[in-house]
């Protein structure tokens, strides 16, 4: 028979200071604060400053401010600008359609990442999406090593051992609940908004436990003139309510310069359907427009529930689909003036409270057709709406079936390998709305890859080129599991049984991109005789975050050896190869990842081309001069080679003048 295991006693006096803390949070919660002990860790405290003016009937003298503070917020803002020593290794063989796609898929920590890609993506992203830990006390967040020391480490219970920890289950019992929490995303949030352009966006999903401190920190990173507003999601109920049960998570949305953005407006999807439908029966009955009328006014009618909105728009004519507009302000105030009907010459009859429109915009109106007479003067006459002119706006609120995803996921993946994932339909809402082609979608908290699918499928739906880059820690799922409450391990176990099957790492990165490797396939077969298919792109490059391609050197100068001399002479890592070294090149010198590559050979050196030409790399040991020539003849912007390949400076100063001579606008560099 299995034991049941007993709670130990303490043994020990209670802590009455910890007790009367507790009392005074029932009347004054808040003054209750983050502080640290004297030992350094992190406890409940009292603001006293604070607790003086409560029982105080006069103004407390003090210099206030507005301020916005938590424990560990200057390491935190201290962290977003330390630099960091690693880069990013490609992985062709983990990689779908890698010579075509641009779209990334990045494993790693994904502060270590923001930080790698703010050269090379510097106010370039159009949209951010993220769905961040909500801390709610029984989820996960990252842990960053800089605000910990060994001791720290050992106290909390983790994911990950002191020296890979990245993440840990920030209970609410934790003395620094909260702070743990803003001091993850502040960096996070930070290095975003730089990568942001300056008519960008960004979308963070979040629920009521850190609503309020979110809103503060982007206050503070991208300033509360920039807050765009929040969306709230209708999401399933609450099965466990205790006062009020929370039915909704929000959408918070900031810009980089609210000023410069233009409106967000779109066709109606729901417009857009009329209009097809429309065109199919003009290609079935050609001029006959009764007919054509009558069916399409029969079509929308049995569509009525998908349609709300636009269904009025079903009369017909030679310019297309529209509906009789309003003719009357229904308020007093409207324009009054007579209108002579063309028949019967007479004046015809007036809206109670005047028209709605000008005489103007009237007789404009009918110059070119958009006037619905009736049969005789006592009918109003009004003015056509034609559907082309239906747009969409983004709105407040939306009802979003999270149990109808995470169905669809389970049934794409054999299994349910993910708990609650997002909508792709919201999504691509928000996608249609701020972006168009060629922008750039960036989700650094990727999860199940729902933001990659949602930007291929909008893209098939506007036949577009939208590039998406998804970012996720490699989380171990059987560290995940060991820590996992009851409700999530069988999901964690299913995930792990799927990667067991397709022989894949149990990371939880790998169910993200099995999911797009899917999701390609069945977009590329549910849709074989759309015309933009064979121009989608549905595939992503892989990269990997690791340390730095080159070599540490600690040696102090009494330990050099010849040997150890000679063991320098190339300062690379043997473990790289070219593909790794021209990636971080790009990097460095803030090429974007997803640039055309190619490989040439020149008299047997392999030389790769980025872009045209916008990078010529060559990694070779030994560069010959005529090599180094037809590389000048390819007249690059920039050039790299191996600092080794040179035997000494007068060899440099010869490649120097031969691109002076040839090519004397290159930029030449060697790693």
């Amino acid at each position: 028979m299995r034991r049941q295991k007993l709670d130990k006693l303490k043994m020990e006096t209670k802590n009455l200071t910890e007790k009367n803390i507790e009392k005074i949070a029932t009347l004054f919660p808040n003054v209750i604060t983050e502080m640290k002990d004297e030992n350094g860790k992190l406890k409940k405290g009292i603001n006293f400053e604070l607790l003086k003016q409560e029982l105080s009937g006069d103004v407390i003298e003090g210099e206030e401010c507005y301020d916005f503070t938590w424990v560990g917020k200057k390491a935190a803002i201290v962290e977003s600008n330390t630099p960091i020593r690693k880069t990013l290794r490609p992985c062709i063989e983990e990689s779908k359609n890698w010579e075509n796609t641009e779209n990334l898929y990045i494993e790693g920590d994904n502060l270590e990442v923001l930080k790698l890609l703010q050269e090379s993506y510097l106010n370039s992203i159009k949209m951010i999406y993220i769905d961040p830990p909500y801390n709610t006390g029984n989820d996960f967040i990252y842990r960053d090593k800089f605000r910990m020391d060994k001791d720290e480490y050992e106290e909390q219970i983790g994911l990950y051992d002191e020296n890979e920890n990245m993440m840990f289950k920030n209970t609410d019992t934790n003395g620094r609940f909260h702070s743990d929490w803003c001091s993850m995303m502040y960096p996070r949030l930070k290095l975003a908004q730089s990568l942001l352009s300056e008519d960008g966006v960004i979308f963070i999903s979040i629920d009521y436990h850190e609503m309020n401190n979110l809103k503060k920190i982007c206050d503070e990173i991208y300033g509360e003139l920039n807050f765009i507003g929040e969306i709230v999601c209708h999401t399933a109920t609450d099965n466990n309510p205790t006062q009020i049960s929370m039915e909704h998570e929000y959408l918070v949305c900031y810009a980089k310069n609210k000023l410069i953005l233009n409106k967000w407006v779109t066709k109606s999807d729901k417009a857009e359907k009329i209009i097809s439908k429309y065109k199919e029966l003009k290609g079935k009955y050609g001029d006959n427009l009764q007919v054509i009328q009558d069916e399409l006014k029969l079509w929308i009618n049995k569509n009525k529930n998908k349609l709300q909105g636009v269904s009025h728009y079903s009369y017909v004519d030679e310019k297309g689909v529209f509906y009789p507009g309003n003719s009357s302000n229904t308020r007093d105030g409207g324009y009054r003036f007579d209108i002579i009907h063309p028949i019967t010459k007479r004046v015809c009859k007036k809206p109670d409270f005047g028209y709605r429109w000008t005489e103007d915009t009237f007789w404009n109106a009918n110059q070119n057709g958009d006037v619905m007479w009736g049969i005789d003067e006592n009918i109003i006459p009004k003015i056509k709406k034609r559907i082309e002119t239906v747009t969409d706006m983004l709105k407040s609120y939306y009802y979003e079936d999270n149990r109808y995803w995470t169905k669809y996921l389970t049934n794409l993946m054999d299994g349910k390998v993910f708990d609650n994932p997002k909508s792709v339909n919201l999504l691509k809402r928000i996608i249609k709305f701020t972006t168009s082609n060629h922008d750039i979608i960036l989700d650094f908290f990727s999860g199940s890859a729902t933001t990659a699918q949602a930007v291929m499928e909008q893209n098939l739906d506007d036949n577009s080129f939208r590039k998406c880059i998804s970012v996720q820690l490699p989380e171990d799922l059987n560290k995940s599991l060991l820590y996992a409450d009851i409700k999530a391990k069988p999901v964690i176990k299913n995930a792990i049984k799927l990667l067991d099957t397709l022989n894949l790492p149990r990371l939880l990165s790998e169910i993200g991109k099995e999911r797009l490797r899917r999701v390609g396939e069945k977009l590329a077969k549910d849709n074989i005789e759309h015309e933009f298919i064979n121009s989608l792109d549905i595939g992503f490059r892989v990269f990997k975050v690791d340390s730095t391609n080159m070599r540490d050197v600690y040696y102090s100068a009494s330990e050099y050896t010849q040997e150890k001399i000679a063991d320098l002479v190339s300062n690379i890592k043997e473990d790289r190869t070219d593909l790794d070294l021209l990636y971080g090149v790009m990097l460095d010198w803030g090429l974007q990842l997803s640039l055309k590559h190619e490989i040439n050979k020149i008299d047997g050196a392999t030389v790769h081309i980025v872009d045209k030409g916008s990078l010529v790399a060559c990694f070779e040991d030994n560069v010959s001069e005529s090599v180094i020539r037809e590389i000048a003849k390819l007249q690059p912007l920039r050039v790299v080679f191996r600092d080794s390949c040179f035997e000494g400076s007068p060899e440099k100063i010869n490649v120097e003048e031969i691109f002076k001579l040839i090519a004397p606008n290159t930029t030449i560099r060697v790693i």
